[in-house]
């Protein structure tokens, strides 16, 4: 029987990578493995951060989902949140062999927990993929910065951030492959099937190969317009969130469904 307030590793893992995923709050102590999406957050440090999770369902994650992360979660309701556990905790979550994230990985967290990431300036394929990539199944709460070519290195090193998408950096482009195929494989988020046939896609559209999959070419014309539309580089990236939620939404539950003007058809039958 599910305890009272949680949620089941396979139901939390049907949410990761969509808009309506809840906010994982990782309390263990010094996480070396996290689960797709989360943040590792103090517990004695509850009261902090609490009043800034109002906005959004949250998931408090510990070892094994008992009175620890009850407890927590409890707090959180007391102050207003839409708190529950993940049910058997991270044990649970790695049984069931879901995909984990090895935080060493990562770049360091601001004074906020936050990770930050830096490419270039005025994207259109990959610096939107990565950056939703990242939002939607590593951090969602991660600073992208975009700036002059020229200032990718001095920025990632002054501040923290990790680059991608520019030469030299550990992702970017290689082997025929693009960043956000970098990205998928390096965090460890090839568990997730739809994000290796997303991943095809992007490649197709960003590497001059639209004939790759079917979809290349739409997302390639689509990248392209949303550059146009916009001066500002994060307004951007707000709206090719959208894009690309939808696109892993097909990738993931509609590739064998079609349309066409029969569905629009009505037959009385008398």
């Amino acid at each position: 029987m599910a305890s009272l307030n949680a949620i089941a590793a396979d139901k939390l893992l049907r949410l990761v990578g969509t808009p309506a995923a809840p906010l994982v709050i990782d309390v263990r102590a010094n996480p070396h493995t996290l689960l797709p999406g989360s943040v590792p957050r103090g517990a004695e440090e509850v009261e902090d951060w609490a009043a800034a999770l109002r906005a959004k369902p949250v998931v408090v994650a510990c070892d094994l989902g008992r009175e620890f992360s009850a407890g927590i979660a409890a707090k959180l309701r007391s102050e207003g949140v839409a708190a529950e556990i993940l049910e058997g905790g991270f044990e649970a979550w790695r049984a069931s062999g879901a995909p984990t994230i090895d935080s060493a990985i990562l770049p360091a967290r601001d004074d906020r927990g936050r990770t930050m990431w830096v490419t270039r300036a005025r994207p259109k394929v990959d610096r939107i993929a990565c950056p939703w990539l990242i939002r939607r199944f590593v951090d969602p709460e991660a600073v992208i910065l975009y700036v002059a070519p020229a200032d990718v290195a001095g920025v990632a090193e002054r501040f923290g951030a990790a680059p991608f998408d520019i030469d030299g950096a550990k992702w970017s482009d290689r082997d025929g492959l693009c960043t956000f195929d970098a990205l998928v494989r390096d965090l460890g988020l090839t568990g997730f099937p739809a994000l290796l046939r997303l991943a095809e896609i992007v490649r197709g559209a960003d590497t001059g190969r639209p004939d790759l999959t079917p979809q290349s070419g739409g997302l390639l014309a689509a990248s392209l317009g949303l550059s146009r539309m916009h001066s500002d580089d994060l307004e951007q990236l707000e709206d090719g969130m959208i894009l690309y939620d939808a696109l892993y939404r097909w990738c993931r539950d509609a590739i064998d469904e079609t349309h066409d003007a029969s569905v629009h058809s009505s037959k009385r039958k008398d």
